[in-house]
């Protein structure tokens, strides 16, 4: 190990320990309690999280969750772990640790495995696609404020967001093309995770852009550049490019709303009904914010959102595996970190 090394730390957004009420409702509490996700006053989030979300939603998550829990735990984790040791092929001469940004494995715990091993230069992957204060701006600050804590600090540099990046783009055409090759859809959506429409207007720099008319996603302009929605409908058009799709038989929606308030739209609980009743018989259902499966994906649009569709008249809803840990998405993350990696620090080609 040479006296300034570069390590890898990969950040996923987290799941709990376990399918458990009491797992999940530390899971959660720690998530909710994050003012980048809860972006309202502390007392109002305290109330929220304690009087309304807590008492009731662990137990209804838990139960979600074990419908999707495998032998060897949660999804999202697995999957994540797989990822880190075929990265770690790939780069054998690199060190790559994995991490949670809620739960475990810990961003601090990664971050001192990383300094254990000699790393003074830490490349942070985050893997959100798309830019969102409430993910990738929530890990960032947290892996600053983890490698503060350290008396001699690691440099660090952030991957930024690779909404449109061509091998993540070219990863998800791949797991995908062989699903509508043999669904043969009649529709396909694109549906990602929501979230409220003020975080929208927050990240707009300008003030007078995002969300203020119909076609304010249409192109990446300095305005928008940090809006989550507006880098969603890019990774939509560069993938209905890259699979030769008819726009016209395509949709962006997006899921997971919590609440009361507004959240961007349209609503897949509600455009999945919609487009059954207009005759669409057989969707194949993207979820491109989400590079591994987890309960979003395998829960919420492979059993509910299936279900709710064939309820209003469809025949047949196929959810598109996530990235997971497949080769292209492999190759597309080792493309990613040497991008990334600091002028002058080349990165071992694997043999």
């Amino acid at each position: 190990m040479s006296p300034s090394s570069t390590g890898v730390l990969l950040v996923n957004l987290g799941t709990p320990d376990a399918p458990q009420t009491a797992e999940v409702r530390r899971y959660l509490r720690e998530f909710l309690s994050d003012p980048r996700v809860l972006d309202i006053s502390p007392l109002g989030r305290w109330l929220l999280l304690n009087l309304v979300i807590l008492p009731t939603r662990p137990a209804r998550s838990a139960e979600a969750y074990r419908k999707i829990w495998g032998p060897d735990g949660s999804p999202l984790l697995v999957h994540s772990r797989a990822l880190t040791e075929r990265v770690r092929a790939a780069l054998p001469d690199l060190p790559v640790e994995l991490a949670m940004r809620y739960g475990n494995p810990s961003i601090a715990a990664g971050l001192t495995a990383l300094r254990d091993r000699g790393c003074d230069r830490i490349v942070v992957l985050p893997l959100y696609p798309q830019y969102a204060a409430s993910s990738t701006g929530s890990t960032a600050e947290a892996v600053y404020r983890a490698a503060a804590g350290l008396w001699n600090t690691p440099y660090i540099t952030l991957v930024p967001p690779f909404y449109d990046h061509p091998g993540f783009i070219a990863a998800f055409a791949a797991v995908g093309a062989p699903v509508l090759a043999d669904l043969k859809p009649d529709h396909v959506l694109y549906s990602f995770h929501g979230l409220p429409e003020r975080h929208m207007h927050k990240s707009d720099m300008s003030g007078s852009h995002c969300l203020r008319g119909d076609a304010c996603c249409a192109a990446i302009v300095a305005a928008n550049r940090h809006c989550y929605r507006a880098q969603s409908h890019a990774t939509a058009r560069a993938l209905t490019a890259r699979l030769g799709l008819d726009p016209a038989r395509t949709t962006i929606s997006f899921q997971s709303r919590l609440g009361r308030a507004v959240w961007i739209r349209p609503y897949t609980d509600i455009v999945l009904p919609e487009l059954a009743r207009r005759g669409v018989k057989r969707v194949a259902v993207f979820c491109p914010a989400f590079v591994a499966d987890c309960l979003e994906t395998l829960e919420e649009i492979g059993i509910r959102a299936e279900h709710d569709f064939k309820a209003a008249g469809g025949e047949a809803l196929r959810l598109i595996p996530s990235l997971n840990a497949s080769p292209v998405w492999v190759d597309a993350v080792v493309d990613l970190i040497r991008e990334a990696a600091p002028r002058g620090r080349s990165l071992p080609v694997a043999s």
